[in-house]
């Protein structure tokens, strides 16, 4: 108790409370905005967070997360274009609503989903974080090591449709990683004679490049003058008694319950929860021809699945130091920024950062509500912004953030190449997220893996049964790797016994 009242007392200060209605804003505003999602309108506000407390500023990342989460179902609903990769499912429903006229039903229906999975993600997070952190103790060099590979190796194979791919993606950023000096023998590495090299990559140009301006330059290579996101029908945008709202509170439940789980698993994500709670509810519904035709269930199953990834996703970053998505990955990358090392120790050090943040999700998620309505109303004019002056706005904010992290001309530069480097990975399919979470997790797998080797003796085989954790996390390592291999050759002998 003593614990989360210094996390109450972080929370309730001027500065954090303004910090989590900006964030919420901004993430709101980002999410309805087609072509920004939360990770992206996290990674342009992390240049901003520099001076902030801690405490802070993952205060205000998770606001942003919360808002950006919920703000791509409003595109969903009014265009059938989800202004982010979490509400694509909302499109199937929410769309046709709007279509039959009940757009009123379909926007608040979304708002009031996603902010029922974000505080029962909010609530799971107290509950499940804290018993892991104390399980985390036990953890040593080697567990951390295969913690990390675990992480990595799940986002390679969960949700790809080649894990290869996963994998050379998570081996690229491992190997961004390992630029600059050696950490343990002082000595420069993939510098290639560059001053400007032997301190590494900085996260933000890297992470900003990588998101921000490499689909900035997906979609002006599509982009048409005569695309426009305007639409001429009128509809209802009433908002519907908050007891016909609340009469789905059953698939609110299990939907938040699926986000969850899902986002306690690192590399899933808020799109793959909400694909399979709109598909639970599809297989398990008395009538599922009505799904995709308007039915309301097919809106408050993804959204209440999406917004409570957001809790969920923050248990392994929290409690391991493990990001359980993209955002989390960020905000990962935010607390090494504030030199704050998340994990187990983090409980101890630091509590009114992970106490903070759990009193802050139950904040944000009620600003977001109030923040949704407003934006509710200002929603068609928003979805109808210009695109050319939307990517000068977002090339704009990529470059003076980079710029002003460090100072340095040379971190725009990297920004523009990881852009670049990033366009390349679309065209080819390569995950970004295998990419973001090699090079965040490379020091920390490097790092223990030579500390595991010098307890070890330079043993190997000593590093992979330390412990009984380290053994089980072996086998979850290459479980996760063979089981997207067992799929098609499952399917192949299931066809060839057929025949």
């Amino acid at each position: 108790m003593e614990n989360f009242m210094i996390g109450l007392n972080t929370l309730l200060s001027f500065e954090s409370i303004i910090a989590i209605i900006v964030g919420v804003i901004w993430g709101t505003v980002g999410g309805i905005i087609p072509g920004i999602n939360a990770t992206i309108a996290m990674a342009l506000l992390l240049p901003f967070t520099w001076g902030m407390k801690p405490a802070v500023a993952i205060m205000m990342l998770a606001g942003v997360y919360c808002g950006g989460e919920y703000g791509g179902s409003v595109p969903a609903v009014l265009i059938g274009t989800p202004g982010t990769n979490a509400a694509a499912a909302t499109v199937f429903d929410g769309f046709e609503l709007h279509k039959k006229g009940k757009t009123g039903l379909a926007l608040y229906l979304s708002l009031y989903s996603s902010v029922f999975g974000g505080l029962f993600g909010a609530i799971c997070l107290i509950l499940l974080s804290i018993p892991l952190a104390s399980i985390a103790l036990a953890f040593g060099p080697a567990e951390y090591f295969l913690l990390a590979l675990t992480g990595l190796t799940l986002i390679c194979s969960l949700g790809e449709d080649n894990i290869l791919k996963g994998i050379w993606a998570g081996l690229f950023g491992m190997l961004l990683s390992f630029i600059g000096l050696d950490p343990f023998a002082g000595a420069p590495r993939l510098t290639f004679g560059l001053l400007d090299l032997s301190d590494g990559l900085e996260m933000i140009p890297l992470m900003m490049g990588l998101f921000a301006i490499s689909e900035v330059l997906r979609q002006a290579r599509t982009f048409n003058i005569s695309d426009s996101y305007a639409f001429s029908e009128r509809s209802d945008t009433r908002m519907p008694p908050l007891r016909e709202l609340a009469s789905y509170y059953k698939t609110h439940i299990i939907g938040s319950i699926i986000g969850v789980i899902v986002g306690v698993m690192p590399g899933a994500g808020a799109t793959v929860a909400a694909f399979l709670s709109y598909s639970w509810f599809k297989k398990t519904s008395r009538d599922p021809d009505s799904f995709g035709k308007g039915n309301p269930i097919g809106v408050a199953a993804p959204e209440s699945a999406n917004n409570a990834v957001t809790g969920g996703a923050m248990v392994p970053l929290l409690a391991l130091g493990i990001p359980g998505s993209n955002s989390t990955a960020i905000m990962l990358g935010a607390l090494m920024i504030h030199n704050v090392v998340p994990g187990p120790m983090l409980f101890i050090n630091n509590p009114e950062i992970p106490y903070g943040i759990f009193s802050s999700l139950f904040v944000a998620n009620i600003v977001l509500f109030f923040v949704g309505i407003v934006c509710i109303k200002a929603a068609i004019k928003i979805t109808s912004i210009s695109k050319p002056a939307l990517f000068a706005v977002i090339i704009t904010l990529v470059f003076t953030g980079s710029y002003a992290y460090n100072g340095e001309m040379f971190d725009v530069l990297v920004a523009f190449i990881c852009g670049l480097i990033g366009l390349g990975m679309r065209r080819i399919k390569l995950p970004h997220a295998a990419t973001v979470l090699g090079f965040v997790l490379g020091f920390i797998m490097e790092a223990n893996l030579r500390r595991a080797l010098i307890i070890s003796t330079g043993s190997y085989v000593g590093v992979f049964t330390n412990s009984k954790i380290t053994i089980i996390l072996t086998i979850i390592v290459v479980v996760s790797l063979l089981l997207p291999f067992l799929g098609p050759i499952k399917r192949k002998f299931t066809v060839s016994k057929a025949y």
